[in-house]
């Protein structure tokens, strides 16, 4: 029988550490000339919210001067935000979304 020297070492495998992408936060500010029925509509339009919820939003914003709207991944965000804001130029207003990265 032939002996080996070899000393076998088992194989030591490193699993990737994934980390989760960062969420963005999409605020709407508050405007004294875009009327609150224009807000509601780009809401419920945009971000898919119901009568009410995109009125306690208005009023947060209207009472507060900024209400964070949603909290998603970057892309998304800014997408959305980039859509109202579009959607206020349209229509004359000077209504404006922006997104800043959640902490």
């Amino acid at each position: 029988m032939v002996e080996n020297d070899t000393a076998l070492q088992p194989k030591t495998r490193t699993k990737p550490k994934l980390e989760r992408p960062k969420l963005y936060k999409v605020i709407l500010i508050n405007d004294d000339y875009t009327p609150r029925e224009f807000v509601i509509m780009v809401l419920k339009a945009v971000f898919h919210m119901s009568e009410e919820t995109g009125y306690r939003m208005m009023m947060t914003a209207h009472k507060m001067g900024v209400c964070v709207i949603v909290v998603c991944a970057k892309d998304i965000a800014e997408s959305k935000a980039k859509e109202a804001t579009d959607l206020g130029k349209e229509a004359g207003f000077p209504l404006m979304f922006a997104t800043e990265p959640e902490e």
